[in-house]
């Protein structure tokens, strides 16, 4: 297919969407984008729904791949955000305030992480402590220890398939640039959408 016929068929494809009409079905190589909802796709940015696709993806199958890590690291029960408030806590070995690891982790319903500390307290991996009006957070030993198991077993298994100074290694930073720049527009998005 000619440039030419492959953006008309994209165009076509992009003017069904709007009409409320699924994407007519083409091939990757005709621009087609690949998305789960159709009807969502903009022809403002139809890479969108796309990213959006690969995002909602991305996010299960890195979910899993945390739970699962830290359960061959030796902590089983935990889940998704679990793991990342105990790698955030045990982050550069300071004591953490519950606004910080909700301010870093991006999760605004704080009693999620509230639940989350409480549970590895009760595991014995953090280590609650109350400096003024406030708590902070440690790692225990033991927390401290599943985190660099965690950190073996994540380098045995995923970062094995990678190349340091590699061209994808630079395409994974250009993603995560892009990542940060569309999570602020995704902000933006959630604060206006309450205004409505």
């Amino acid at each position: 297919m000619s440039p030419k016929s492959a953006e008309s068929a994209h165009a076509a494809g992009a003017a069904e969407a709007a009409a409320g009409r699924p994407a007519t079905t083409l091939s990757r190589a005709a621009g087609a984008n690949i998305v789960s909802s159709s009807h969502l796709v903009s022809v403002r940015s139809p890479e969108l729904s796309e990213f959006e696709f690969g995002l909602n993806t991305a996010y299960n199958a890195y979910s899993r791949w945390v739970v699962r890590c830290m359960g061959a690291a030796g902590v089983r029960d935990l889940t998704f955000l679990d793991v990342l408030v105990l790698h955030h806590v045990n982050h550069r070995g300071r004591p953490k305030r519950l606004a910080d690891i909700c301010f870093v982790l991006n999760v605004e319903d704080t009693h999620l992480v509230t639940y989350a500390l409480k549970k590895l307290q009760g595991l014995g991996l953090v280590s609650g402590e109350r400096v003024g009006k406030e708590a902070t957070y440690s790692t225990t030993e033991a927390g401290a220890e599943a985190c660099s198991r965690y950190r073996e077993i994540r380098e045995q298994c995923l970062t094995s398939n990678f190349t340091a100074g590699s061209e994808e290694n630079a395409e994974i930073g250009e993603l995560a640039r892009l990542m940060r720049v569309l999570t602020g527009l995704y902000e933006q998005a959630a604060r206006s959408a309450t205004s409505l």
